[in-house]
């Protein structure tokens, strides 16, 4: 029975009874050690079990819910994937009925098979968590109970959060118990404070029923209602032979809980102390090793049974395990330094085999005073071994323990350097920090500084202090130019894409200078990425003529590689929003996207999806960015990616302005200009200001459009694309105020552009343009003519239906209505289609003044869908199975079939094969 736990024990089996009824759900129990947190899930277990605890189980299903249970081990917190692995050891005989790529990362983390993992496969393996999880729950509701969260090695901890917030209708309830120190983004948590006077006095008697009354008030003073000192400060009494009388000087919880614990440590037998410091200090659970690290150190193997009497140890399962984590603590805090040397040399000792090399590296390191090579040595491999398992947090955690082991200064630079690279690979930032900086001010070798450049200059990008790192990469070149040229050109073609994210020509044209005074040779392989740099700097000097045609050629140089090297075809990818070449951009990123989901590349699939996105939103396929960024955004948010939620929103923030969203895109446009303030990057705030601009266009406010989008124009924002852009919606609000003199500016800029792009949508548009600002109607003709066969040979709707209202709403002026409506015609179904309302009215105005009686749009059944029930919809439609599906997605088969049985009614279907006769773009 656990007193005064009833709200949380009411939680807990609503958790359970949902998950019972098809549902899932997770909560983190968080409090201070000795709270009852193991307690409450012990509960969480026979609940799971009974179907008469609450109301809320009494409302649940018969029958029971599979369990798993898993700890983390604070000794192993540097063995990648060791908590998860002990949480799914039931289940690894499923592994092979993964997709491939999840079984491959999987298997290589748990060391299963030898596949080379890299930094971004961790999400994958929180994919994989998630489906083998999904595969059991295919028998039966779940039950994962996770204890000591706080102590789990960091791979393990990510891939199981990640796993927690993709849950939903899979039947999973996953409950952690930690305290603080556990990073749990975006998970429900549920605070277990100290208990009430009343259920602690109960507590108190139940377990010291002869205190008296002073002591027991004593005892609830000092225990703030915390249960495990409620039970073991009398327990201490008993061993000290103290009374509790107030001794003025109180010690701090839990100091005062492992005070008693060393208490009745000290009473035991001399070899069960023994026993039990190397059951504190290895705390694998692994008897075998325990008890043969205890007979070479001269203690009894029977020893065990003081200690398991004592409460202090248990061997259920046939492993060792504390009674409460404090008691390990206390039986590794009491003991003197030698003590533990001597432990640590025997756990080495005992751990012998190949399997068990990483822990005896680590043994061997706590049992050496001062530097040794061959131990650094030793922990090195151990740092390869986790980075081969995608556990780059373990890696940098063995690569600076190595470093502090290493006595020659270079080499213990180059571990520092390593150490830093994998926890920022680990995102780990302000520790990589640390690590780079210690590694900066030992190291002489170029190829280490160039890594180290390099590697600073990324954090400071990340942390958003991007001048930072554009002189941190400057410098960087500047000092190893003479001894690694392809190195210090790397470091100035990441200042030049720096440089490009400020709108800086100066510092643009800087880098790209100094990189072009270094003698490279086309051996490097370098040469299109200097192109591109000399473009750049050419784009932002305004030379369109020179700067266009290198980034065409780059786009065409992706679009021949057919597989692999997504990385570099997603970074030429995103170049062509510069030239305009949307469709081939599209295609790329298409097949990058493609390439990233069946290889399961999860770290590179937010970028790949923000290129995606910001092409679909330029071609006009409004709802496909809307549901590619939605997706994205939450990747990256699960993925901590968080720098790249900004992108999603901004191109959502458009999408709302099409639609005249007002409150949607006021939102999202200025939460992403609030991001560009902790992070400079001037593209996310021309996407914000177009948005806003074309929301106040597209609702008739034509003089605030006017004026936001000149401000933006004369900005920082000058020197990027998107000016040029918004060119033809700044001209239609100066024309639609009878201030045409206003639309030079603009004019000036799109119009070169346009010209040195030479693709038929930009020519349209021009043409309209001109129309627009023509003197008379001969001139106008002509170019409302020219726009229309440009259209013709061009990939956007959008645009050309903007066009046909403009060329309509002429045609009427004119008095030419039978010309008009067909235009405006033409143009309402292609808005309505968009869902662009604002646009539809103002057709549909048009058609009335025209003389055309118009009815209002059918209903938009899409709109009603989410994105990601859009998104499955249309896989479903194409043949794909739900896990065929859920492998896409990154979700489960259950979160599929889910979405489905929302989707269907909303779209007025029963069956897939009537989902497959629906347009559903």
């Amino acid at each position: 029975m656990l007193r005064g736990r009833e709200r949380e024990q009411a939680q807990i089996e609503a958790l359970i009874a949902h998950a019972k009824e098809g549902q899932s759900g997770t909560l983190v129990l968080r409090g201070e050690p000795g709270m009852g947190k193991s307690a409450l899930l012990d509960h969480a277990s026979h609940a799971s079990h009974a179907s008469h605890a609450s109301h809320a189980a009494r409302a649940a299903r018969e029958g029971g819910l599979r369990e798993l249970r898993g700890t983390g081990v604070e000794t192993e917190a540097e063995l990648p994937f060791a908590a998860l692995h002990l949480l799914l050891r039931p289940a690894l005989d499923r592994i092979g009925g993964l997709p491939a790529p999840q079984a491959r990362a999987l298997a290589g983390a748990f060391g299963l098979a030898d596949t080379g993992t890299s930094a971004e496969d961790r999400f994958l393996i929180g994919l994989a968590a998630l489906s083998l999880l999904t595969e059991l729950a295919e028998d039966g509701p779940l039950l994962c109970l996770i204890d000591d969260a706080q102590w789990m090695d960091r791979s393990s901890a990510e891939a199981l959060l990640f796993a927690s917030r993709r849950l939903h209708s899979e039947g999973i309830a996953m409950l952690f118990a930690a305290r603080e120190g556990f990073d749990s983004p975006g998970v429900p948590e549920l605070r277990i404070e100290g208990l009430p006077r009343r259920p602690a006095l109960e507590l108190l008697r139940d377990h010291a029923p002869g205190l008296g009354p002073a002591a027991r008030e004593r005892v609830l003073a000092a225990s703030g209602g915390n249960p495990l000192a409620l039970i073991e400060l009398p327990r201490m009494a008993d061993a000290l032979r103290d009374d509790l009388h107030d001794d003025g000087e109180p010690l701090p919880l839990p100091r005062r809980i492992q005070d008693a614990y060393e208490a009745r440590i000290a009473v035991l037998p001399p070899d069960t102390q023994t026993l039990l410091l190397i059951a504190a200090l290895d705390d694998a659970g692994d008897i075998g090793v325990v008890v043969r690290a205890a007979e070479a150190l001269g203690a009894d193997a029977g020893a065990l049974g003081p200690a398991e009497r004592a409460g202090f140890l248990s061997t259920a399962g046939g492993r060792l395990a504390f009674g409460h984590p404090l008691m390990r603590t206390a039986a590794a805090r009491r003991a003197a330094y030698d003590q533990r040397v001597a432990v640590h040399r025997a756990l080495a000792d005992t751990l012998g085999g190949e399997q068990d090399a990483d822990r005896r590296a680590w043994h061997l390191a706590a049992a050496v005073p001062g530097r040794d090579e061959t131990i650094a040595a030793a922990l090195e491999g151990a740092a390869g071994r986790a980075r081969e398992r995608g556990g780059h947090a373990a890696a940098a955690a063995a690569l600076e323990r190595a470093a502090r082991l290493t006595p020659a200064l270079a080499e213990r630079a180059r571990r520092l350097a390593l150490a830093a690279e994998s926890a920022a690979d680990a995102g780990a930032l302000e520790q990589a920090q640390v690590l780079a900086d210690q590694a900066r001010r030992l190291c002489d070798d170029p190829q280490t500084r160039a890594r180290l450049a390099g590697l600073r200059g990324r954090i400071a990008f990340d942390r958003g202090a991007v001048h930072d790192a554009h002189r941190i990469l400057l410098d960087g070149a500047a000092s190893i130019a003479d001894l690694n040229r392809a190195g210090a050109a790397l470091l100035l073609l990441d200042a030049v894409r720096n440089a490009w994210y400020l709108s800086d020509p100066t510092a643009l044209a800087e880098a790209e200078a100094r990189l072009g005074a270094l003698p490279l040779t086309p051996q490097d392989g370098l040469d299109g990425f200097t192109r591109a740099a000399r473009a750049m700097a050419d784009f932002l000097a305004g030379d369109l003529d020179r700067a266009l045609p290198p980034f065409r050629e780059l786009i065409a140089v992706a679009m021949a590689i057919p597989s692999g090297g997504a990385a570099l075809r997603i970074s030429i990818c995103s170049l062509a929003g510069i030239s305009g070449d949307f469709d081939n951009g599209l295609a790329i990123a298409q097949s990058v996207i493609e390439e990233c989901r069946a290889d399961g590349l999860i770290g590179l699939l937010p970028l790949a999806q923000a290129v995606l996105a910001i092409h679909q939103m330029y071609l006009g396929r409004f709802r496909d960015a809307v549901t590619t960024a939605a997706e994205g955004r939450r990747l990256a948010t699960d993925i901590g990616q968080t720098h790249r939620v900004a992108h999603f929103e901004s191109v959502m923030a458009m999408a709302a302005a099409v639609r005249g969203a007002e409150d949607e895109c006021r939102e999202l446009a200025e939460r992403t200009i609030a991001h560009v303030g902790l992070h400079p990057v001037m593209t996310l705030v021309g996407w914000a200001e177009w948005a806003l601009g074309l929301l106040d266009l597209g609702l008739g406010r034509f003089e605030v459009a006017l004026a936001r989008f000149d401000t933006a124009a004369r900005g920082p924002l000058r020197h990027q694309i998107m000016p040029i852009y918004f060119a033809p919606d700044q001209i239609e609000a100066a024309v639609r105020l009878g201030l045409p003199d206003r639309a030079a500016g603009a004019l000036a800029r799109f119009e070169p552009w346009a010209t040195a792009a030479r693709h038929p949508w930009a020519q349209a548009v021009l043409h309209r343009c001109h129309a627009l600002l023509a003197d008379d109607d001969a001139t106008a003709e002509r170019h409302w003519h020219l726009a229309a066969e440009a259209h013709a040979d061009a990939n956007r709707p959008f645009e050309r239906a903007r066009t046909d209202l403009l060329h309509g709403e002429w045609l009427r002026r004119a008095r030419r209505k039978n010309e008009a409506r067909a235009h405006l015609r033409a143009a309402l179904e292609t808005f309505d289609r968009a869902g662009a309302h604002p646009w539809s009215e103002r057709a549909r105005a048009e058609l009335r003044a025209a003389g055309e009686t118009v009815t209002a749009g059918a209903p938009d059944l899409i709109a009603l869908l989410s994105p990601q029930e859009l998104q499955v919809a249309r896989l479903a439609a194409t043949g794909a199975t739900n896990r065929e599906i859920a492998a896409q997605l990154f979700i489960s088969p259950k979160t599929v079939s889910h979405h489905l049985y929302r989707a269907f009614p909303k779209l007025g279907v029963t069956t897939r094969t009537e989902l497959a006769r629906l347009d559903l773009l």
